[in-house]
């Protein structure tokens, strides 16, 4: 009885306020979301990583919102299509990591710009919903409704947009520390792109990890602090001589959002031009293909495409064919870009902007080039990237990778 007549009693008080019974239920809300943000910044630009987890139920997809403060543009992402509408910023989830249980987590990134200041968001929305609970909107009007009463008292949270303007002239005089992280060279949109200046130690972290197929011997790879492309970081790989020294830093999620057809681009460095045997310095796992893999790399001095299954070269390594494709030249930075469509299993291939004749395979079997790759139905299932160096007999190779970008659409250099 007690029961009911407090029921009763509560009923007639939200009634009576009705202020109250809009935020009683939110109150009590668990939060929609929490995010990590950590941000890389130099004087004019930013990376941030960010991770969201799901705090409510179930999610085959998601957005995650939020406004900045200043004059913050993002200029590229990965992980998640990100765009923005005014100071608004959105992330959407891509095909593969849409899917998040409650609890479950996922991680993005982007890069922007910005001056003056650079103050990171606080407020966030996932799915339209506030993750600080059940209310959207304070996310811009909270400013103005919340503060009618306290602004007298709340002259300091008021700047809370503002003040962080104030506030953060202090870290902008001291992120120039790490203003040598600068951001990734050329990224569409639609690409994910990474530059490795997220990279806190010398061992690949992350997305990224060191592996040895097949067996481990004398080759090592690193995170390098002292050449890079662009920004201040690159991933060096120390190739040696001889089989078994194989080594290659590898991550599973860069080819997954481009589909079907994948558009591969990085720049690469070397030291030794690239010897008569055959080397590997790039491998994809075909899972289409028995998950053997998809080789990039060099034979008779030149670059070439092995398919492992069955050892066919593009191009063939005849004197004609090799003479089609191109050296790799050494002690200078080179942009590689390569498409691998699994609709058709053609492959097209680009050094420094220009299409490479004998790493043409388009579906039409030509003499010194691609009748031997042509000699099987081919149609490709790629899983994941790896950068690195495989030696057969000969040859030794320092090489840094930097710039990745992988998309559905050519990315250029």
């Amino acid at each position: 009885m007690r029961g009911r007549i407090f029921a009763v009693v509560m009923a007639a008080l939200l009634v009576a306020t009705g202020s109250v019974v809009l935020r009683a239920p939110a109150a009590s809300a668990a939060p929609a979301c929490t995010v990590g943000w950590t941000a890389n910044q130099w004087s004019t630009g930013f990376t941030a990583e960010v991770q969201v987890t799901n705090g409510g139920a179930p999610v085959t997809s998601w957005s995650l919102s939020w406004t900045f403060a200043g004059d913050q543009r993002v200029t590229g992402g990965w992980n998640a299509a990100v765009s923005q509408a005014g100071n608004v910023v959105t992330a959407a989830s891509l095909g593969w990591n849409g899917t998040l249980a409650t609890g479950a987590a996922a991680r993005f990134g982007f890069q922007a710009t910005y001056s003056g200041t650079n103050t990171a968001p606080t407020a966030f929305t996932f799915n339209g919903v506030s993750c600080s609970g059940d209310t959207p909107t304070p996310t811009t009007p909270a400013p103005t409704p919340t503060t009618p009463t306290p602004t007298p008292t709340t002259p300091t949270p008021t700047p809370t947009t503002p003040t962080p303007t104030p506030t953060t002239p202090t870290p902008t005089p001291t992120t120039p520390t790490p203003t040598p992280t600068g951001p990734q060279a050329g990224c569409v949109p639609t690409a994910i792109c990474d530059s490795f200046e997220n990279q806190a130690g010398s061992v690949p972290a992350g997305n990224w990890a060191i592996t040895y197929p097949d067996c481990s011997g004398a080759g090592t790879a690193a995170v390098d602090r002292s050449v890079a492309h662009s920004g201040a970081v690159s991933l060096r790989v120390n190739g040696a001589a001889g089989y078994c020294n194989h080594v290659f830093v590898r991550n599973t999620q860069i080819l997954g959002t481009a589909g079907t057809a994948w558009y591969v681009r990085f720049w690469v460095r070397h030291t030794t031009a690239l010897p008569p045997a055959h080397v590997t310095a790039v491998a994809m796992q075909d899972s289409a293909d028995g998950n053997r893999d998809l080789r990039f790399g060099g034979q008779n001095g030149a670059l070439q495409f092995n398919r492992a299954s069955d050892d066919a070269t593009l191009p063939e390594q005849s004197p004609a064919g090799v003479a089609l494709s191109s050296p790799l030249p050494i002690n200078t930075w080179n942009c590689v870009e390569y498409k691998v469509d699994g609709r058709t299993g053609t492959i097209e291939t680009w050094l420094n902007g220009t299409s490479i004749p004998g790493l043409l395979e388009d579906g039409t079997p030509t003499h010194d080039i691609d009748s031997q790759w042509l000699n099987r139905t081919w149609r490709p299932a790629l899983t994941d990237l790896r950068l690195g160096w495989e030696s057969y007999g000969e040859g030794a190779d320092t090489l840094w990778y930097d710039d990745v970008a992988v998309g559905s659409t050519r990315n250029g250099c």
